[in-house]
């Protein structure tokens, strides 16, 4: 293959097969795939503003029947420190995040079998009347898939009993690799690739909000990193016109503290911050239709996301006012709102605090 032929099918918004997106990853020098990310990213979001936002991780209960390698946070639920939040915490947490100028919450957690769809249901309404200016970003593909066969109903019929519950967007949680063959080493229980791409057609079909995410670094391969692009891209072209679909794509690495993979498997992450910044320009090449790209500060810190704007990325994400789930396998990068928009400055870029859909905030 001819680097040049691909870079200019890419500069062309032509999409590049798994086969060539893997020849770049493996052959392409890294300034030249940092200079080509760059250009697309000023072709999808031109100017020098880089995005950010004010959230917090609410986590409903960390009592989950998957038990995934990667995870610390999820446990079982006569652990003693097995919990489901209550309404005075989610009142307490509420309170501080709108004290600290937001107004969305990230609401995820473990899959509680004693949980059902009346349980979600219930919460979101009960929020939304406490808080009627609240953003619900909340559960994900896999949660989706596990209330649709817990309550024997389609998505669809899931989705939206939870919309018209209050929930504003769907996160793209869940994805890890999007490959059976690696969700069966480091998920087995969790949705399958079929499943999780399943319920995010749904989602745009209804016009929900949704975000794609990628957990690399552990036992794929470069070709099955391609494979998920590859498999968000062509969902996102299956959207109807004028849908949301996938508002942003999210890599980040693996965090390996203390995790299964670790400890039994000898798994380690193989993160290294040149292979992140080579990973976020071929997403921004790959993902030929999606237009934002966020570098994760919380898992690779500061000097990597500020490079990671020049490689294709314009956005740093959220402050994250409480986050526990990568927290709780080794990440400890935390950042108020002073600090991210210092970081995006430092970096040469213009800070724009934003929602959820990405419009100025």
């Amino acid at each position: 293959m001819e680097l040049d032929y691909l870079y200019k099918k890419a500069l062309d918004l032509i999409p590049l097969s798994v086969e060539e997106g893997t020849y770049l990853y493996h052959n392409a020098p890294s300034g030249e795939l940092i200079y080509i990310g760059d250009t697309l990213r000023q072709i999808h979001v031109p100017g020098r503003n880089a995005g950010w936002m004010i959230d917090r991780n609410i986590n409903l209960t960390n009592i989950c029947f998957s038990q995934c390698k990667f995870c610390n946070f999820c446990r079982r639920k006569d652990d003693p420190d097995a919990y489901v939040t209550t309404t005075e915490e989610y009142k307490s947490k509420i309170d501080e995040l709108f004290a600290l100028g937001g107004d969305q919450i990230l609401l995820q957690g473990g899959m509680n079998p004693d949980l059902g769809l009346d349980f979600y249901v219930a919460l979101f309404g009960q929020l939304k009347e406490l808080y009627p200016s609240l953003k619900l970003h909340a559960l994900g593909p896999p949660e989706i898939v596990f209330l649709s066969k817990k309550e024997k109903l389609p998505y669809g019929d899931v989705l939206k009993r939870l919309v018209d519950a209050g929930l504003d967007s769907l996160p793209g949680a869940g994805a890890e690799i999007l490959s059976d063959r690696v969700r069966k080493t480091i998920s087995p229980a969790k949705a399958t690739t079929d499943e999780w791409l399943g319920v995010m057609r749904e989602a745009h079909r209804m016009n929900l909000p949704t975000s794609a995410t990628m957990m690399y670094g552990h036992v794929e391969t470069v070709s099955e990193r391609i494979e998920h692009l590859v498999r968000l891209r062509e969902v996102q072209k299956e959207r109807p016109e004028g849908t949301y679909g996938f508002i942003a794509f999210i890599p980040w690495p693996f965090q390996d503290e203390g995790t299964i993979l670790a400890k039994r498997h000898g798994i380690k992450s193989s993160y290294n911050a040149p292979d992140y910044i080579r990973l976020t320009a071929i997403s921004r090449i790959m993902l030929n239709n999606i237009t934002n790209i966020q570098s994760s500060l919380l898992t690779v810190g500061k000097e990597v996301a500020m490079l990671s704007l020049h490689a294709g990325a314009n956005d740093l994400g959220s402050i994250m006012i409480e986050e526990n789930v990568v927290s709780a396998a080794g990440s400890k990068n935390h950042f108020d709102a002073g600090e991210i928009q210092s970081i995006i400055r430092e970096a040469g870029f213009i800070p724009v605090r934003r929602n959820q859909k990405y419009e100025t905030a």
